[in-house]
C-alpha cells in the first residue's frame, strides 16, 4: 500500500500487486496472518501511475461523529488496473464482485484502517486479476440525519392513483370493480370510493353496472363501432404501431396527424383501439395492448390483440414495437452505461441475428454461473435498425441533426392538457443501486467518462443505445441473474414479456419490426411511474425519426 494524496478533504491511496526486492526505505512489513502485506508510509516517485485505469466505482457513505452527532457524507471511488491478459467481460464482473464484497453489510469496516485492511486482504487472497486499486476518499457535505433508504418494491397502498393505473393499464377493455378489488388484495366497497372520486373528476365512465374505462382526452373525436369500418385502399396504414402502456399510446399519437380514432368495446373477450392517420409521407396504425405483463393470461391476450391488428389492416409491412423499458445500467463503462430517459433500439449483437430474447428458465452450473434457456426473434429485414443506427451516428457528431428532440418538445406541448406529466423529471431523480445480497443495496454513483475524454451526455437529452431487448420473469427478478443475462447476450434492456407479441409479428410475416424503448427505470420498465410518461414520448419520438427516414410508401 501506497499513499499517493493529500488534501483538506480527500486521501487517494494505492493498494497494488508487486514483487519486492528490497524492504529497505520508510516502510512496515507485515507478519503473521498480515505476511506479504507491505506499507509505504510516503509516496515514492516510482509509485506514480501513469496509465488510464481500466474500471472504476463510486459509492457514498455517511460517517456519524460520535461527539456532535452529525452525518458526513463521503465519496469512496475505486479505480480498478487488471493483469493485460483479462477480458474486459471478466474485469467487470471481477470489479463488481469485489465491490459487492467489500461492502457487504455485516462485514463492512467501521474505520478507515478497516476499510483499507479489507482492501488489501482480499487482493492478498482472492482477486488474483487484480493488479492494482486506487482509493480515492472524499467528504462531500454534512447533515443532521440520515439518508432515506430506497424501498423500491413496497407494495403501495389503495389509492386513487392505484385505480386509475389499473383501469388504464386496462385500456381499451373496461375493468370490473371486483377484479380491481382482486389485484388490489382489497375490498370492493375500499375500490367504490375512489371509483366515485375518478368519476366524478371526469377521468373514467361506467360501461355497465361496477365496471369501467378511462375517458380519453378529445373523447368527442373517438368513435365507438361494432365493427372496423371499411378503410379506402390509399387510406390503408402500412406501419403498425403497438403499445402497452396508456402513456405509451397518448405519446404516439401525439407524432399522428389526420387522426381517427376507432373503439369497439365489449364486455367479453378483447376490445380494440385503433388510431388512423399519418406520420410523414406514411399511413399508419397505431393499438394499444391490454394488460400486458407477468400473466400469461394476459400475455396471450395481448398476442391475440396482435394477430387482430394484422389481420384487420392486411397493407402493414412495417411494426413497431413502442413504449417503456427498464435499462441495463453499466456500473463501470461510461460509454456502455444506460440511463434514465434514453432511448434503446432493438438490433442484433456482432454476428447474430436476434433482437428480442425471452427467457424461459435457467439453472446454475457447478461454476457458480447460469445457463439459461431462451426463445429469440429476429427480422429477416434489417432496414428499420439500419436507419436507427445512421440517426444514432447523427446524434454522437457534434451539432448533428437529431430530429427526435424537435419531435419529443412539439409532443410535449400538445400533452400539456393531459393528467399526467410528460416532462424530464429532475436529474437528481436517477439514482441507481447495486444489489449487494439478499434485499441489501446500495447507492453506486452513475460512471464517470474516462480520464482525459469529453463528457458527451447532455443531461437534457436522452442518449440513443443499440443492442437486444430481453424480457422473463426467472431473468428480470434477480439482480445477478440480470446482470450475467445482459453480460452473455449483450441485452441493454428489459420490458415485460412481449414474446406473444413479437410471435404474432413473426407469424404473420412482417420481414421489418422494430423495439424502441424509452428507459424509466432499471428493471423492467414498470417499476418507476415518475420518468415513464417521458421515457414514452422519448420512445414515440425517436420512432418518428425513424419512420420519416422510411423510403416513401411506393404508389398502388
Amino acid at each position: 500500500m501506497t499513499p499517493r494524496g493529500k488534501t483538506a478533504n480527500s486521501t487517494t491511496i494505492m493498494v497494488e500487486r508487486r514483487k519486492v526486492v528490497s524492504q529497505e526505505g520508510n516502510v512496515h512489513v507485515g507478519g503473521g496472518q498480515h505476511s506479504g502485506i507491505i506499507i509505504n508510509k510516503e509516496a515514492r516517485p516510482e509509485d506514480v501511475e501513469d496509465t488510464a485505469a481500466h474500471l472504476q466505482l463510486e459509492f457514498k457513505v455517511f460517517l456519524v461523529n460520535a461527539q456532535t452527532q452529525k452525518h458526513t457524507q463521503e465519496s469512496r471511488q475505486l479505480r480498478f488496473w487488471f493483469l493485460s491478459h483479462v477480458p474486459e467481460k471478466e474485469r467487470m464482473r471481477s470489479a463488481q464482485e469485489f465491490f459487492k464484497e467489500l461492502v457487504a453489510p455485516l462485514e463492512f469496516p467501521r474505520d478507515y484502517v478497516g476499510f483499507i485492511k479489507k482492501i488489501m486482504k482480499m487482493m492478498q487472497h482472492k482477486y488474483k486479476m487484480i493488479s492494482k486499486v486506487e482509493v480515492e476518499l472524499k467528504q462531500l457535505e454534512e447533515s443532521d440525519s440520515p439518508p432515506t433508504r430506497p424501498m423500491e418494491d413496497q407494495t403501495p397502498t389503495l389509492s386513487e392513483e392505484k385505480i386509475l393505473e389499473m383501469i388504464e393499464s386496462s385500456y381499451p377493455n373496461p375493468i370490473t370493480v371486483q377484479e380491481m378489488a382482486k389485484r388490489a388484495s382489497s375490498t370492493v366497497e375500499q375500490v367504490k370510493e375512489f371509483i366515485a372520486k375518478l368519476a366524478e373528476k371526469g377521468l373514467i365512465k361506467a360501461m355497465t353496472t361496477d365496471c369501467y374505462t378511462r375517458v380519453v382526452q378529445n373523447e368527442t373525436d373517438v368513435k365507438v363501432v361494432r365493427q372496423m369500418p371499411t378503410i379506402t385502399s390509399k387510406k390503408q396504414p402500412t406501419i403498425a404501431i403497438i403499445t402497452a402502456h396508456y402513456c405509451e399510446k397518448l405519446a404516439v399519437d401525439t407524432m399522428i396527424e389526420n387522426q381517427e380514432t376507432f373503439v369497439r368495446y365489449t364486455t367479453v373477450g378483447e376490445s380494440n383501439i385503433y388510431t388512423l392517420g399519418n406520420i410523414g409521407a406514411h399511413r399508419v396504425v397505431c393499438t394499444k395492448l391490454p394488460t400486458v405483463g407477468h400473466d400469461r393470461s394476459a400475455s396471450i391476450a395481448a398476442g391475440n390483440t396482435t394477430t387482430r391488428l394484422l389481420g384487420t389492416f392486411q397493407k402493414v409491412d412495417h411494426v413497431f414495437l413502442v413504449g417503456t423499458a427498464g435499462g441495463v445500467p453499466h456500473y463501470t463503462d461510461y460509454n456502455k452505461h444506460v440511463r434514465l430517459g434514453d432511448v434503446v433500439v432493438a438490433t442484433p449483437p456482432a454476428g447474430q441475428k436476434f433482437i428480442y430474447m425471452y427467457c424461459e428458465g435457467s439453472k446454475i452450473l457447478e461454476n457458480g454461473s447460469y445457463e439459461f434457456e431462451t426463445k429469440s426473434w429476429g427480422p429477416p429485414d434489417l432496414s428499420l435498425q439500419n436507419i436507427a443506427y445512421q440517426l444514432q451516428q447523427q446524434g454522437i457528431e457534434k451539432n448533428g441533426p437529431m430530429p427526435w428532440i424537435e419531435y419529443m418538445e412539439a409532443g410535449n406541448t400538445k400533452l400539456q392538457e393531459q393528467e399526467m406529466d410528460f416532462s424530464r423529471p429532475n436529474e437528481s431523480t436517477d439514482k441507481l443501486y447495486m444489489s449487494i445480497g439478499g434485499s441489501d443495496v446500495i447507492e453506486v454513483s452513475h460512471p464517470l467518462p474516462p480520464e482525459g475524454s469529453e463528457n458527451v451526455r447532455d443531461p437534457t437529452k436522452p442518449r440513443v443505445h443499440l443492442g437486444v431487448v430481453a424480457a422473463g420473469r426467472s431473468v428480470v427478478d434477480n439482480d445477478q441473474m440480470r446482470q450475467d443475462f445482459a453480460s452473455q447476450l449483450s441485452v441493454v434492456a428489459y420490458d415485460q414479456e412481449f414474446d406473444a407479441v413479437v410471435e404474432s409479428v413473426y407469424g404473420n410475416r412482417k420481414d421489418q419490426y422494430v423495439f424502441i424503448r424509452g428507459i424509466c427505470d432499471y428493471k423492467d420498465g414498470t417499476r418507476n411511474k415518475d420518468w415513464q410518461p417521458y421515457a414514452a414520448l422519448v420512445a414515440a419520438a425517436f420512432m418518428k425519426a425513424v419512420i420519416c427516414g422510411m423510403e416513401p410508401p411506393a404508389d398502388d
